[in-house]
């Protein structure tokens, strides 16, 4: 039995190195740009002018009108023509944090403003679905009634009632789940859109606390919704999801001390996870939490804190293979938990080995596993494998990705890409036409839906690629979410990581294409909105062109205008991008030098930096007087 077994691995190791793509590695800045192209196919509403899917067009022109409200837009979550709320604010949730953790690396590759607007076409439609503090619309269209037809959307004649959420009528998990959505997006935009940013943040404050106050299941609310995304795992992981987003977005202690006071109770602490979605968030507050506490964040509640990333690292040791309960693979190696779509597993999960593997190098950490000591460079190694399957490292050499190399699924399960465009033919496909002359064709989709992650393949690595088989040829925007981050981290190869700094995502379109001439020395004083007893100026005192790019030294002067002393000071610094003198680095913040200890009543400090680049943004995070 042995040498049987011999035998058969070594012929799957020839069967591996036979494969057209198993040695030629892979081009992850085309994969990245055509994931992005899927969520432009999956667009609902007016399409804009830049529309690079040039197939699709206007749908859904008329949505939220027979309740009273607006809500065009968004984005239909797979192979239909729903718009589910649950999975897609889940989807926002990931791209945004892709853009977060690698935004400069999209940048780099030409694919940042791309990335944005795939986030804003979602946030959009949120603020739409928002209009009131504690009411959200959570769905448009009905499943049944959907799957009944097959139809482009610009054809559709089913039921698009809207159904929200509500006081009487309570969705903690979606309200949560679209405030995790709104805060994320907030940081995408801070750099590139501050008022948008902030219309985003103010929408996730008041959506934290609908989902806190009015506590219950959405699907409870939403009951069509559960034949399709039922709330499995209940509400108290959005909850601490939303609640770590909005720490990470607005530096509020509340949302901090939520975390801590309520892990062990809603379960941060205690479930150690296998899987991360759209539905079990649980793995994706841990690892969030993991990185405050790496960041020296934790304050009082490290010890809870160490708890949350114990679970962390219970999920990568599980994905690794080197747990105490460990993911089920494929003989060919891909993470299985389902037959159902398994793929979306599979990106989340290599999302956040990922990042937390660029969490642990920042922090100078290894993990441990019930087998020992693991270093981060596993985790990242353990995601390319995972990406490389997708792209057609695998048994079948077939890339998962429709458009992706020479050898792909033909016939998505997809009503769109199906169905011949209306650009093209625009007669009308009934509901139940589009199944007798389209579903069932065996030819290949008349539209390609370039970048899609389709379900993949079974437990075995068997792939069948036909229309009806839904459970492996249909695409979601939540498998494409989280690999955009993945894939921009790839392609960017391994220099200059430190996901523990603050969080700058730069602008997706900079104007500045070459070195300008040296500015006038300027002042610029504390945001208006700050009215404190602590002023702070800048300005450019000196520059210099070193091999082509000019540098600039600016002072800023930080002044106690009170009457009494400032015992602690914490001064929050974006677009840094350089050295700085005269301060002490605290977490993601910024606090006395140590030959200072406080700040009397009138007196100064002064702090250097040198970059080559406009006045960083210097504010106070908080103080305390004596």
């Amino acid at each position: 039995m042995e040498q049987v077994m011999n035998l058969i691995s070594f012929s799957y190791v020839l069967l591996l190195l036979c494969s057209p793509f198993a040695l030629a590695g892979h081009d992850y800045g085309q994969a990245l740009s055509k994931s992005l192209l899927f969520f432009e196919a999956q667009r609902s509403g007016y399409l804009p002018s830049n529309q690079r899917v040039k197939w699709r067009t206007h749908s859904g022109l008329n949505d939220g009108k027979a309740s009273g409200v607006d809500l065009v837009g968004g984005y239909y979550d797979a192979g239909d023509n729903v718009k589910f709320g649950l999975p897609m604010a889940f989807t926002v949730t990931m791209m945004s944090w892709s853009i977060i953790e690698y935004g400069k690396q999209m940048a780099s590759s030409g694919e940042l403003g791309h990335a944005i607007a795939a986030v804003k076409w979602g946030t959009d439609y949120f603020i739409k679905a928002h209009p009131q503090p504690d009411v959200l619309y959570g769905e448009v269209g009905d499943g049944n009634t959907d799957h009944y037809c097959w139809q482009r959307p610009e054809d559709m004649t089913t039921d698009r009632h809207a159904y929200k959420i509500d006081p009487s009528n309570p969705g903690s998990d979606l309200a949560g789940e679209t405030a995790a959505a709104m805060a994320a997006a907030s940081i995408v935009f801070r750099h590139s859109n501050p008022s948008y940013s902030a219309e985003l943040l103010r929408h996730a404050y008041q959506l934290f606390d609908f989902a806190d106050k009015y506590r219950g299941k959405y699907d409870s609310s939403i009951t069509v919704a559960q034949k399709y995304y039922r709330s499995i795992s209940g509400y108290n992981d959005e909850l601490l999801w939303a609640a770590a987003w909005l720490y990470q977005a607005s530096n509020n202690q509340y949302y901090l001390d939520y975390l801590g006071r309520n892990g062990d109770s809603m379960g941060g602490t205690g479930w150690g996870m296998t899987e991360f979605g759209w539905d079990v968030k649980y793995a994706g507050v841990q690892t969030l939490v993991a990185k405050f506490l790496m960041q020296g964040k934790a304050g009082h509640h490290a010890a809870v804190f160490e708890k949350y990333q114990q679970k962390a690292e219970y999920f990568m040791c599980s994905c690794l293979g080197k747990g105490s309960n460990n993911v089920r693979k494929t003989p060919g190696g891909l993470i299985f938990r389902q037959r159902w779509n398994n793929m979306q597993f599979v990106t989340s999960a290599s999302f956040l080995a990922t990042v937390y593997s660029d969490y642990l190098s920042s922090s100078g950490n290894s993990m441990r596993c019930s087998s020992g000591i693991v270093p981060p460079a596993e985790l990242l190694s353990l995601a390319k494998s995972q990406v490389d399957y997708i792209l057609g490292d695998n048994p079948r050499a077939t890339s998962y990705m429709v458009g992706y190399g020479n050898n792909f699924p033909q016939r998505v399960h997809h009503r769109g890409s199906s169905i011949v465009s209306i650009k093209v033919n625009p007669s009308f496909v009934s509901c139940r036409g589009g199944y007798a002359t389209w579903f069932s064709s065996k030819g290949s989709d008349p539209n390609l839906l370039t970048g899609a992650t389709v379900g993949g393949p079974d437990a075995y690595d068997n792939f069948v690629d036909e229309r009806d088989n839904y459970e492996q040829t249909e695409p979601a925007t939540y498998n494409n979410a989280p690999l955009i981050g993945i894939l921009a981290r790839l392609n960017a190869g391994h220099g200059g990581y430190n996901q523990l700094l603050p969080v700058v995502v730069p602008a997706p379109n900079p104007v500045v294409t070459k070195a300008q001439p040296s500015p006038k020395p300027k002042i610029s004083r504390s945001p208006a909105s700050w009215s404190g007893p602590i002023s702070i100026e800048q300005k450019s005192t000196s520059s210099w062109v070193s091999k082509g790019r000019t540098y600039y030294r600016y002072s800023t002067i930080v002044t106690n205008k009170s009457s009494k002393l400032i015992k602690s000071l914490n001064l929050s610094i974006s677009k840094l991008y350089g050295p700085i003198w005269g301060l002490t680095k605290s977490g993601d913040s910024y606090t006395f030098p140590s030959w200072v200890s406080s700040l009397a009543a009138g007196k100064s400090l002064e702090f250097v930096y040198i970059h080559s680049a406009s006045p960083a943004d210097v504010s106070v995070a908080n103080y305390l007087l004596a």
